[in-house]
């Protein structure tokens, strides 16, 4: 049953968007599909119609977050999962931005509930939402000057010296 419903929404997009929808595969059955910061606002639009289309209405935004991949060529993914309630099915959204320069289009327009989700967003790992209400941090202090999430800096600090093998015998 979600295969249909997968293959309907992929072929949904595919019609309206063309090769703006990208990179379509279904990890344990959850449909993820990659688009682009231009029209990402409409693909959530288009997603959340549930107008004559019978294969949108996904009127729940589970989760906004990001996923920072240092190796890559745009080294940010906007991280996007929508819930149709009524259908119980599932869809993940992925965006790539410059980690240089990373903005992206703001969804509160479309729902409330992206407000709190872009803020943590972009106190985490940078990601500047155009058009934002009210764009600041909301878990780390206002004066820290970086965002955490992101993956600059060494994973231990290499000058510890508590962690040296002869404190321990070996």
């Amino acid at each position: 049953m979600a295969e249909l419903i997968n293959q309907a929404i992929v072929e949904a997009l595919g019609a309206k968007f063309g090769d703006k929808v990208i990179g379509v595969n279904e990890p344990y059955g959850l449909l993820t599909f990659e688009t682009t910061k231009d029209v990402i606002i409409e693909v959530l639009k288009f997603l959340k119609d549930s107008g004559e289309n019978d294969v949108t209405g996904f009127n729940f935004l589970t989760d906004i977050t990001a996923v920072h991949y240092p190796e890559k060529k745009h080294g940010i993914a906007v991280v996007y999962h929508l819930h149709n309630m009524v259908k119980k099915v599932r869809v993940r959204i992925k965006v790539f931005i410059d980690e240089h320069n990373p903005v992206i289009p703001t969804a509160t327009s479309i729902w409330n509930g992206a407000n709190w989700m872009e803020r943590e967003t972009y106190d985490l790992f940078g990601v500047k939402f155009e058009g934002h209400p009210d764009l600041r941090r909301i878990l780390n202090m206002d004066e820290l000057g970086v965002h955490p999430m992101l993956k600059q800096y060494p994973l231990e600090d290499p000058n510890r010296v508590d962690k040296k093998d002869e404190y321990f015998g070996r």
